[in-house]
């Protein structure tokens, strides 16, 4: 039997790295962006929860402050996956049956 985790427990990657990395290290998002190489909206947007997490840039988050992107985008799928569980009653497919 595999456990399922409530939609509440987790958390979107960007608001994570916002809280337990850039923050901590007294980083603008500017700052980040121009270090990174990226626009300031499209780290703002990841940071604040309005875009996903691209592998590339877990990468740049792995190179810069350490973590594994492998664990970044986990995080990431993991919460994509609680979300569309909110609403996995709206998705009407039938079970498929094996053709003999």
């Amino acid at each position: 039997m595999a456990l399922e985790m409530h939609p509440s427990l987790t958390v979107h990657v960007g608001d994570w790295l916002k809280t337990e990395i850039v923050e901590p290290a007294s980083i603008s998002v500017k700052d980040l962006a121009d270090h990174f190489g990226v626009s300031r909206q499209a780290m703002s947007s990841l940071l604040n929860g309005h875009s996903g997490l691209s592998a590339e840039m877990a990468i740049r988050f792995e190179k810069a402050f350490g973590i594994k992107a492998d664990t970044l985008l986990r995080m990431q799928s993991g919460y994509e996956l609680a979300q569309a569980r909110l609403h996995e009653d709206d998705i009407k497919v039938q079970k498929l049956r094996a053709v003999a």
